[in-house]
């Protein structure tokens, strides 16, 4: 669910979603999800100041929330 959330989200900021892959690594309490973009993309992922990053990190704790786990968002270059 998260990754899907995530993978939608970054699809819709990138001009190569093509290139989007979310994976995800869960723990007992705890899952990362680990956004990769293209080179050129990633900007536009981390927004002004690391905005839209932000963002999305937000809408994942709150999403994870409902799932009584903890959620961290990783951006790979």
């Amino acid at each position: 669910m998260l990754k899907d959330l995530i993978s939608y989200i970054a699809k819709s900021l990138v001009d190569n979603p093509d290139d989007v892959v979310v994976s995800e690594i869960e723990g007992e309490q705890t899952s990362v999800l680990e956004l990769k973009v293209a080179k050129e993309d990633l900007g536009k992922v981390i927004g002004k100041q690391g905005r839209t990053a932000r963002a999305m990190r937000t809408i994942i704790g709150a999403a994870s929330t409902k799932a009584r786990k903890r959620a961290v968002l990783e951006i790979i270059e």
